[in-house]
């Protein structure tokens, strides 16, 4: 069973099934986050949402490289969990079931093509104190050891 993280499922709503990848991204001794402006301004750990039929690694190459503009290479899976949340930018309540990877920043190839993202490099502390959510935070603590 993957754990729930953050708020609790709330009666009377209908949530669509997302499955999203995200990673933890450490290089040099720095974070590298991602921050989306819109529609609610927020850092994150890179990801995103997998497409039908798309492998999680490869969903997860391509939204770091949409969102931060850089090439990973993808070094083990955290573990997963799951989200009750309201998606603004889509309009939908969603069960968001997250999957965490550990990666390291491997190539600069532009800058995010993401609308609204922005590659943010933080300390280790402060990128734990930076991101939105209690999963991204939890899972992101547990791999700096912190």
């Amino acid at each position: 069973m993957i754990p729930r993280v953050g708020d609790p499922v709330r009666p009377g709503i209908r949530y669509r099934h997302r499955p999203g990848v995200y990673a933890v991204l450490v290089r040099d001794g720095r974070v590298l986050l991602t921050f989306q402006a819109d529609p609610v301004p927020e850092y994150q750990l890179p990801g995103g949402g997998m497409d039908a039929g798309e492998a999680p690694v490869a969903a997860l190459h391509r939204e770091v490289l949409e969102e931060t503009g850089w090439r990973i290479a993808v070094r083990s899976r955290l573990g997963a969990f799951r989200r009750f949340t309201f998606m603004p930018d889509y309009d939908i309540w969603a069960e968001k079931v997250c999957h965490i990877y550990l990666a390291r920043p491997a190539l600069p190839r532009s800058g995010p093509t993401e609308p609204g993202h922005s590659a943010i490099w933080a300390e280790p502390a402060r990128a734990v104190k930076l991101v939105a959510n209690d999963g991204d935070r939890l899972f992101l603590a547990r791999a700096l050891g912190l």
